[in-house]
């Protein structure tokens, strides 16, 4: 490995033992109200950062459009082809990041489910014609919300078609989970006949645990509409936390 490929991976897993650690010290009405949301913006606190999102998407789509006409610079974060799209552009749904703390993972106390602690960050899917082009990331500093970043055109289309799948009429039944020391995103998925959690893989998971590979010689993901049980994820979870770790050192 390179070492300026060493060095990113040092940086990415660097910033995600510092969101472990944030998430450990946030503030629990913070968490509390977390803990209460849901992906269908019921919520009081759902509410106010879907008005935060569309406030700040408002005044970054008018900054482009004004700033740059219709050139679209390279590595723009949303998946347009003309900045001028961005005046079509909408902010959809959104849903709280929940993570699961590495030393729960390595030592596998409880299930992923119980282990499941919110990051006190939330991201909102942005579409263009009902087709997803990008999320915008939120947080909260100093009692006021807003977009902290915009991008992941791959993870918002992968996240808009798992939640079309696998989705109630409220999507009341799903969190998203990203594993920051493994990194890698799941949908948990709580099912409304026997109240078990089953997991699906992202594109980040899939790749980087070899999911994808492990479901097939199995035959999970045939019988299962692609969710996988904790059984299925939590060894290879194990694994990559523990060498990312190792490897940070």
């Amino acid at each position: 490995m390179h070492l300026h490929s060493v060095s990113r991976f040092k940086k990415s897993i660097l910033a995600a033992l510092i969101v472990s650690i944030s998430c450990a010290m946030a503030s629990p009405v913070v968490l509390a109200q977390n803990q209460a949301s849901d992906m269908a913006g019921t919520t009081d606190q759902a509410r106010l950062v879907s008005a935060a999102a569309q406030r700040d998407f408002a005044e970054f789509v008018q900054f482009n459009v004004q700033r740059r006409g219709g050139t679209l610079p390279s590595e723009f974060p949303l998946e347009v082809n003309d900045v001028q799209d961005l005046k079509d552009a909408k902010i959809g749904y959104g849903f709280p990041v929940y993570s699961l703390p590495p030393q729960d993972v390595m030592n596998g106390r409880g299930d992923l489910r119980s282990m499941a602690k919110a990051t006190g960050e939330w991201r909102f899917v942005i579409t263009l014609h009902d087709n997803p082009i990008g999320l915008a990331t939120l947080r909260q500093t100093n009692g006021r919300w807003g977009v902290t970043s915009y991008g992941g055109a791959v993870l918002a289309k992968d996240v808009d078609a798992a939640v079309a799948m696998h989705g109630n009429s409220t999507r009341s039944n799903l969190r998203f989970i990203r594993v920051y020391q493994a990194m890698s995103d799941f949908l948990e998925v709580v099912s409304p006949t026997d109240a078990r959690a089953r997991f699906a893989p992202l594109h980040a998971a899939r790749q980087n645990l070899l999911l994808q590979q492990r479901s097939e010689k199995t035959g999970t993901a045939s019988t299962s509409n692609g969710l996988l049980d904790q059984s299925d994820i939590l060894d290879p979870l194990r694994v990559s936390v523990k060498r990312n770790i190792e490897n940070f050192r």
